[in-house]
C-alpha cells in the first residue's frame, strides 16, 4: 500500500471531506477520489459513507483508519531516525479548543519515542500564536480561525462546532431570550470567540452585558455554570467539561475552521509530522 494513498485516506477521514483533504494535500479532487476508490477496491469493502455534507467512515473504515495511523506514525519515526534530524519540537496551540490537553498527550507519546526530545510549547490566542510563529519562537502551531497573514501557511486541520454555555439552559430555552443582557466570559480580549460573539449580538440586535476576561478554560466553564455569564466554546470542550445542556450557535456562527500553521516555505521535519499525526488522531477520536 502506497504511503501517499494512506495519507489521502486518513486526511479524508479526519476532515470528513474529500475536497478538503485534496486541498490539504495539494491534490486534485479527482486524484483524491481515485486514491480512495483504489483503497476500497484493494480491500473489497466500502470504507466511506458519502453524502452531500461530506464523508464519514464505515465500521470497516474505522478499523483501517486506526491501522493506517499506526503505519504513518511508524513511517515518520523511521524517517527521523534514518535521516538523523535534531530531536526538537517548537509548537504553539490554543487553550480555547483544549489545545494544551491535545498537545500534552501528543508530547507524552513523542517523549516515549525520543527520550532526549527538546520541546518549546507556547499557548495563547490565535493572534499571539501567529506572532510567536513569525518571530521564530515556534515552528508549527494549531489555531482556530486565522489572521490571514500572507507570511503564514494555513492548512485546514478540521472544523469546530460552536455552542453557547451558561447556567439554567433547558431543552426549550430560546437563544435570543437567553443571551439578552448576559455578561460574556472569554479567555482573553484577543480571543477570536469574542469577535464571533460581538458579531452575533450585533446581527441579532441584542444588547449584552460586560466582558469578563478569565484566562483559563476550566475556570471559564465553572463561572458560566454558576451564572456569571455566557461563553462560546466548541462542542468538544463543552462535552469534555460536562457543562450540561448547551445551546447551538446560530448557523452562520456554528462552524469555525481549525488550522495547522507554519511560516511560509517551512518544511516539516519527521518529528513535526509525527506530532501533527498524533494531534489529528486525538482530535478526531475525542
Amino acid at each position: 500500500m502506497d504511503i501517499e494513498n494512506m495519507k489521502a485516506f486518513v486526511s479524508a477521514a479526519e476532515l470528513q471531506s474529500i475536497s478538503a483533504a485534496a486541498v490539504k494535500l495539494n491534490h486534485l479532487q479527482s486524484n483524491m477520489t481515485a486514491k480512495i476508490k483504489k483503497i476500497e477496491a484493494h480491500y473489497g469493502q466500502e470504507l466511506f459513507i458519502r453524502s452531500s455534507k461530506g464523508v464519514r467512515l464505515t465500521k470497516e473504515g474505522k478499523i483501517l483508519y486506526r491501522q493506517f495511523k499506526k503505519m504513518l506514525l511508524l513511517w515518520e519515526e523511521t524517517e527521523n531516525k534514518m535521516k538523523m534530524y535534531d530531536e526538537q519540537l517548537r509548537v504553539g496551540t490554543m487553550l480555547s479548543v483544549g489545545g494544551t490537553k491535545l498537545a500534552g498527550s501528543s508530547l507524552i507519546r513523542l517523549y516515549q519515542l525520543y527520550p532526549n526530545l527538546s520541546v518549546t510549547l507556547k499557548t495563547g490566542s490565535t493572534e499571539y500564536i501567529e506572532e510567536q510563529l513569525l518571530l521564530g519562537n515556534i515552528d508549527i502551531a494549531y489555531t482556530i480561525g486565522s489572521m490571514n497573514n500572507k507570511n503564514i501557511h494555513y492548512e485546514q486541520s478540521g472544523v469546530e462546532e460552536m455552542v453557547i454555555i451558561g447556567e439554567g439552559i433547558e431543552e426549550k430555552t430560546r437563544l435570543e431570550e437567553y443571551i439578552k443582557g448576559k455578561n460574556v466570559l472569554i479567555l482573553s480580549d484577543k480571543c477570536l470567540y469574542l469577535s464571533i460573539l460581538n458579531n452575533m449580538f450585533a446581527d441579532m440586535n441584542i444588547t449584552r452585558g460586560e466582558t469578563i476576561e478569565v484566562g483559563d478554560m476550566q475556570t471559564l466553564v465553572q463561572l458560566a455554570s454558576i451564572g456569571m455569564g455566557i461563553s462560546l466554546v466548541s462542542k468538544r470542550v463543552a462535552k469534555r467539561f460536562k457543562t450540561g445542556p448547551f445551546l447551538e450557535a446560530p448557523p452562520s456562527y456554528r462552524y469555525v475552521n481549525t488550522y495547522m500553521i507554519t511560516r511560509m516555505n517551512h518544511q516539516l521535519t519527521p518529528i513535526e509530522k509525527q506530532f501533527t499525526e498524533l494531534s489529528q488522531s486525538l482530535m478526531y477520536n475525542e
